[in-house]
């Protein structure tokens, strides 16, 4: 009786090790299974132009769009654009419904607690922009000029730090003020956005603005569900391969008017 109950609870720890331990060993492998699937999903911004919004003949456009394309066109499947909010980007990437988030977002440690992150892929900085005329390398050729910025921004609070003797800060109350004292010739340079700067030279093709120098880098990484190493890799080689072929300098020209600058890497 001893030696059936023992032969019993011995079958039954065996049964549950054999099926416990595909669970620990073998890892889903998401790559694979979007390759299968022939399908990505990806979340893009829902309305947050010019990384994502919805264009004129009502379809999605933008900067993180056109990446979602070319992640599709390589990996040789099928695109499923999922326009996402900001709140939304962690929780769909988690839950399943995107298989990557190319949503303009940055990372941080607490981010990173959930989710996994590419290399940069994206500029996303605040920086000082002037007319093409204008010879300005870094805040030292500020001296002598009136700078017009946002009061209260990253971008004042960080120019200060290092604002010449002899330059003249011009701080408005909103950007909209700021862009139309730069826009009206009130002062010679404007302390802002990328994405700002690449809706003001849109506006103002006469201006000829261009980046003259970067006063803060936040740039965008591309967002992988935590755990999906091949996907991770896979994404990372594709960065690489989009920077060093010029494929993402020429969306910066496309969608911010700007070069492309040095991205980080993590």
């Amino acid at each position: 009786m001893f030696r059936k109950l023992k032969n019993t609870a011995l079958k039954s720890l065996l049964l549950i090790a054999c099926t416990a331990l595909p669970l620990g060993a073998v890892q889903a492998d998401q790559l694979n299974d979007i390759l299968k699937k022939g399908v990505i999903k990806i979340g893009v911004p829902e309305n947050f132009p010019p990384f994502g919004s919805v264009g004129k003949d009502f379809k999605h456009e933008g900067y993180d769009v056109d990446v979602a394309a070319l992640v599709a066109k390589d990996l040789e499947v099928d695109l499923e654009l999922v326009p996402i909010t900001s709140k939304q980007r962690i929780p769909y990437l988690g839950s399943g419904k995107v298989d990557l988030v190319i949503s303009s977002m940055g990372a941080n440690p607490g981010r990173a607690k959930s989710i996994w992150f590419s290399h940069a892929y994206a500029p996303f900085f605040s920086g000082a922009f002037a007319s093409e005329s204008l010879v300005i390398s870094s805040a030292a050729d500020l001296a002598g000029m009136k700078i017009g910025v946002t009061g209260g921004t990253i971008e004042d609070l960080e120019l200060s730090k290092e604002l010449p003797e002899g330059a003249d800060l011009k701080r408005f109350g909103d950007n909209a003020a700021t862009i139309s004292a730069f826009v009206s010739k009130q002062v010679d340079v404007i302390v802002t956005g990328n994405t700002v700067a690449a809706k003001i030279g849109k506006d103002n093709p006469d201006v000829k603005l261009e980046t003259k120098f970067i006063v803060r880098q936040s740039p965008a990484f591309i967002g992988v569900k935590s755990g999906e190493m091949n996907l991770l890799q896979w994404v990372n080689v594709f960065v690489l391969h989009k920077k060093l072929g010029g494929d993402l300098n020429e969306l910066s020209q496309k969608w911010l008017g700007q070069k492309l600058p040095d991205l980080p890497t993590l």
